[in-house]
């Protein structure tokens, strides 16, 4: 007799006080993978958060891993809807039916000079030449464990003239502390890894 292993969600608080991170023994996307959704009609290839989106306070779903971060309008507090999207996610969870059916274009090989072990970048726009290749890794080790723990993501999208430029998403994106944690942690680190970076800046989605 095969024995299912029981759903088990749980809900963490983010430094972002409009997102909430719900977390899952399952895994809702592949390891690496993740996908943001702005508005239901963006939705249409995640049944999940097409569902999400039926609660009128949700504002955004970032699905990545194990966990969905949910941003909220401020109708409501979380204390009245934490319940019930712990439920909803258990009950969508045990149908077996897939969060995401279709994962937008998140791998970039790069087999060039600065990456001949074809490294595969995920997320992340292709490094170009060793400082943005160092940059990445700096990222993907020091930066990205430390910000998925806060129900977000930090992605390398540019470097030129000694300024580095990332998006911030999940929980991270609108968040206000998220200009501290960019100047204070991540800039500090890259500065200090990274010869020849001075700044680090956030764009917008």
């Amino acid at each position: 007799m095969i024995t299912r292993t029981p759903v088990v969600i749980y809900a963490e608080n983010t430094p972002n006080p409009s997102a909430l991170k719900l977390v899952a023994n399952k895994m809702l996307v592949p390891v690496g993978a993740s996908v943001e959704y702005e508005t239901a009609a963006s939705a249409k290839s995640s049944a999940l958060a097409t569902d999400l989106f039926l609660f009128p306070f949700v504002t955004k779903v970032f699905i990545a891993g194990n966990y969905v971060t949910i941003t909220k309008n401020d109708t409501v507090a979380w204390e009245e809807v934490t319940h019930h999207l712990r439920e909803f996610l258990k009950l969508f969870i045990d149908e077996g039916k897939p969060a995401v059916t279709e994962l937008p274009q998140q791998e970039v090989a790069v087999d060039n000079e600065f990456a001949k072990k074809q490294t595969v970048y995920t997320q992340h726009q292709a490094p170009e030449n060793e400082t943005e290749v160092k940059i990445v890794e700096v990222l993907e080790q020091y930066i990205r464990p430390a910000v998925e723990q806060d129900g977000g993501l930090i992605v390398f999208k540019s470097y030129k003239d000694g300024v580095v430029t990332v998006q911030m998403k999940g929980s991270c994106a609108g968040c206000p502390s998220s200009t501290m944690t960019l100047k204070a942690g991540i800039e500090a680190l890259l500065k200090r890894m990274v010869p020849g970076v001075v700044e680090v800046r956030s764009e917008a989605a």
